[in-house]
C-alpha cells in the first residue's frame, strides 16, 4: 500500500504540471517528487492503525481528499491564474455565489476532474490487489525516520542549489509566489508551507531593511545658476527622528528609519489643478483596451482619449483578483501575499485613502458595489475608508441577474449623492464580470446585437458586450453631470481591477488582432482621468494602478505624505516603477522579468548590473513594508 500512495503522489503531481503544460525534464519536478515521499508515508501510517475493513475506508477517504485538492486547484489556476490559499480557503463560501460559473468550469474541465480522482477510483478496482492490514508501532517509527530522513535530504539538495529569485530554494525559505512554488516545490510541499505560514505568521524575508533603504533624499544647491523657486514636497509634519528615539518595537522603528529615507515627489504644476472638485473613482470589472471601440463603446472611447490618455498604463494582476485590485488601486499599497489584505485593512488605520481624506474636508463620501455588500468583505474594508457603503443586501436595490446592470447601479445611486456638493463617490462595477458567453451572462446577452457584426470570437463579442453595459452606464453618468450643471467641477477616474482573465489568451490575442506579450502587455490597460473641458493631454510615462491614489492626492490637493506609498504620482519628475506580483518591473530604462532574470533596454539605454541589483532591492523593500503596514497598523503611528 505504501507503494500506492507513493505512486499516487507521483501521479498527482505529473497531471498538475501537464495542466500547466510544464515540462517533466526539470529540477522543480524531482524535488517536488521526492518532498511528496515523506506526505506518502505519513498518509500510509496513517491508514494502516486499525482493521483491514476501516483502512480501506480510510485510503478512500484520504485519495478522495486528494483528488479534491489537486481537481480544485487546476479549476481554481484555470480561472484565476494561481492556486488558492489556506486563508481563502477559510472565506470560500462566498464563492458559492458564483455557482453557474462554478458548473460551467467544471463541465469544460470534466476531464481534468475524473483524471484528478483515478488514484480514489483505483482503490476500489485494486482492492484484492492492495494489503491493507495495519502494521506495528515498530515499523511505524522506522518509517518516519525515513520520511524524516527523506525531507531532510530533500530540504538539503534545495539548500545546496542556486539561491537566486524563485528559485527552489527561494522559494522553500525566503518568498511566497504560488505558480511559481508548485512549479518549483510541488502543490503538496506547497501547500503545507502555506499552512505554516497562515499559522505563524510568516513574512517574506529579505535583506536587513536598513541597507536596501535609498540613499537619504539631499536638495541639489551647487548649481551653476540660483534656484528661482523652492522645491516643495507632498509630505506630512512626521517626526520620524521623535517616532524612533521613543520607539522600543524593532520593526516599528525599521520602518521609521525607511519612510523617513524614501524620496517623496515633489509637487508640481498639477498640484491642487482640481482642489474642490468632487471625485468619482471606479474600479471596472476587467476592463481592458479591447472594450474601447470608436462606434460600440463611444462613451468609453472619449473619456480615454480626450482625457488625460496614458500610454504605457498597467494593472497588473494579484493574489486574489478583484479585491487585490481594488486595494492596489485605493490604498497605494502592494499586497501581501496569502490573505485578504482589502478585509484585513478594514481592521486597520487607514487615514492616507481617499475616502477618508476628503471626509474630513467636509465631502459626503458614498461607495457602492452591484453584488453583494459583503462579497470580498466589503462591508468591513470599505466603511474603514471612510465611506457609506451600499451593495446587493444593504441599500442597493436592483434587478436580480448575473452579472448585475452597472447603468442600473447608476441610475439608482447618482441621486443619493448629486445635490450633495461636494462629494466623492466610489464604485465596483460588476458587468463586465466573465463568463463570457450569451447564455449565462445577462449583460452579455442584453447587448447581443450590439456586437453580432464584430469580427471576434463568441467569447471576445460576449465580453465586449458586457463592457458596453459599463459604457451605458459612463454615458448616464455624464448625462446626469451635465444637467446638474456640475460636469465641469467633477473629476472621474477610472481603472481596472484586472485583465480580463475569463478570456482564453488565444481569445485576447483574436481581440488585439495579434499575440500579446504575456509578461508585460497582458496587463497594459486604460487609466480614465476626465472632466468637462480637459485639453487632451498624452502621459508616456510607466505607471500602474499603485499610482492612482498618490496621482489624484496630487491633483486635488491634498495633504499626503508621498513617503508612505509604494506608488507616485505620475505627474511628478519621480522616476516611473510600475510593479508586477511576481516582481518583474518596468522603468524609463527598460523591462526586468523576474522569472528568466533578464532585463530588456529600452532603445537606446545601457544597464548596467548595479542599476538592476538596485531597483530589485527597492520592489523587494516595497513588498516588505506594504506587508508590515498592514500587519503593524504602521499608519496608527505616523498620523496621530
Amino acid at each position: 500500500m505504501l507503494l500506492y500512495f507513493i505512486a499516487s503522489l507521483f501521479y498527482l503531481e505529473s497531471l498538475l504540471r501537464i495542466s500547466l503544460g510544464e515540462t517533466f525534464l526539470s529540477t522543480g519536478f524531482l524535488i517536488s517528487l521526492l518532498l511528496s515521499i515523506p506526505f506518502s508515508i505519513l498518509s500510509y501510517i496513517i491508514c494502516t492503525g486499525f482493521n483491514s475493513y476501516v483502512n480501506y475506508i480510510m485510503t478512500l477517504i484520504l485519495t478522495a481528499l486528494w483528488g479534491f485538492i489537486f481537481a480544485s486547484q487546476i479549476l481554481y489556476y484555470k480561472l484565476f491564474k494561481t492556486f488558492y490559499t489556506f486563508f481563502s480557503v477559510g472565506n470560500a463560501g462566498q464563492i458559492l455565489e458564483f455557482w453557474r460559473d462554478i458548473l460551467a468550469l467544471i463541465a469544460g474541465n470534466i476531464l481534468w476532474i475524473l483524471f484528478a480522482f483515478v488514484p480514489c477510483i483505483s482503490v476500489v478496482f485494486l482492492k484484492e490487489f492492495i494489503n491493507f492490514i495495519s502494521i506495528g508501532n515498530k515499523i511505524k517509527i522506522l518509517l518516519i525516520g525515513v520520511a524524516v530522513l527523506i525531507h531532510i535530504a530533500g530540504v538539503s539538495i534545495i539548500s545546496l542549489g542556486e539561491k537566486a529569485q524563485f528559485s527552489a530554494y527561494d522559494l522553500y525559505f525566503n518568498n511566497d509566489h504560488p505558480v511559481m512554488s508548485v512549479k518549483k516545490l510541488g502543490l503538496i510541499t506547497y501547500m503545507r508551507l502555506d499552512i505554516q505560514r497562515l499559522i505563524f505568521g510568516w513574512s517574506p524575508q529579505i535583506a536587513e531593511p536598513i541597507e536596501i533603504l535609498p540613499k537619504p533624499f539631499i536638495e541639489i544647491t551647487d548649481k551653476p545658476e540660483p534656484v528661482e523657486k523652492t522645491i516643495k514636497y507632498n509630505t506630512l509634519d512626521i517626526d520620524f527622528v521623535g517616532l524612533i528615539s521613543n520607539e522600543e518595537n524593532e520593526t516599528i522603528k525599521n520602518m521609521h528609519h525607511y519612510f523617513m529615507n524614501v524620496e517623496p515627489t515633489a509637487k508640481n504644476d498639477y498640484t491642487g489643478k482640481y482642489k474642490g472638485y468632487n471625485l468619482i473613482l471606479i474600479t471596472a470589472e476587467s476592463f481592458s483596451p479591447y472594450a474601447v471601440h470608436k462606434d460600440v463603446t463611444p462613451t468609453l472611447y472619449k473619456l480615454v482619449h480626450e482625457g488625460y490618455y496614458f500610454t504605457n498604463f498597467y494593472t497588473p494582476i494579484w493574489g486574489v483578483s478583484t479585491s487585490d485590485g481594488e486595494y492596489v488601486a485605493c490604498t497605494s499599497l502592494i499586497p501581501k501575499r496569502g490573505v485578504w489584505s482589502f478585509y484585513l485593512s478594514g481592521k486597520k488605520s487607514m487615514p492616507y485613502v481617499l475616502g477618508n481624506q476628503l471626509k474630513t474636508q467636509g465631502y459626503n463620501t458614498m461607495a457602492y458595489h452591484n453584488n453583494t455588500y459583503t462579497y470580498y468583505k466589503r462591508n468591513i474594508s470599505h466603511p474603514n475608508m471612510g465611506y457609506e457603503y451600499k451593495g446587493v443586501g444593504n441599500g442597493l436595490n436592483i434587478k436580480k441577474s448575473w452579472p448585475a446592470s452597472d447603468l442600473e447601479m447608476m441610475e439608482k445611486t447618482i441621486p443619493e449623492y448629486i445635490d450633495k456638493k461636494p462629494f466623492h463617490a466610489y464604485y465596483m462595477t460588476v458587468s463586465g464580470h466573465m463568463r463570457y458567453n450569451f447564455t449565462g451572462n445577462a449583460m452579455a446577452a442584453k447587448n447581443r446585437k450590439l456586437v453580432e457584426h464584430l469580427p471576434y470570437s463568441e467569447a471576445g463579442k460576449a465580453y465586449i458586450a458586457c463592457q458596453i453595459e459599463l459604457d451605458r452606464a459612463l454615458e448616464y453618468l455624464l448625462n446626469k453631470l451635465e444637467e446638474a450643471g456640475i460636469a465641469d467641477k467633477t473629476l472621474i477616474a477610472l481603472s481596472s481591477d484586472h485583465y480580463p482573465y475569463g478570456l482564453e489568451l488565444e481569445e485576447i490575442d483574436d481581440l488585439a488582432g495579434y499575440m500579446v506579450e504575456r509578461n508585460f502587455e497582458l496587463y497594459k490597460n486604460h487609466f480614465i482621468l476626465y472632466t468637462k473641458g480637459i485639453e487632451p493631454t498624452v502621459i508616456d510615462k510607466p505607471c500602474s494602478s499603485l499610482d492612482i491614489l498618490p496621482t489624484i492626492s496630487n491633483l486635488m490637493g491634498l495633504d499626503y505624505d508621498s513617503r508612505l506609498f509604494m506608488g507616485r504620482d505620475i505627474f511628478s519628475d519621480s522616476e516611473p516603477l510600475v510593479i508586477f506580483e511576481n516582481k518583474s518591473f518596468i522603468t524609463d530604462k527598460g523591462f526586468y522579468n523576474s522569472i528568466n532574470g533578464i532585463f530588456t533596454p529600452n532603445s537606446g539605454e545601457k544597464i548596467d548590473e548595479d542599476y538592476i541589483n538596485t531597483i530589485k532591492d527597492i520592489v523587494d523593500s516595497k513588498f516588505y513594508y506594504s506587508a508590515k503596514i498592514l500587519e503593524t497598523d504602521y499608519y496608527k503611528y505616523v498620523s496621530k
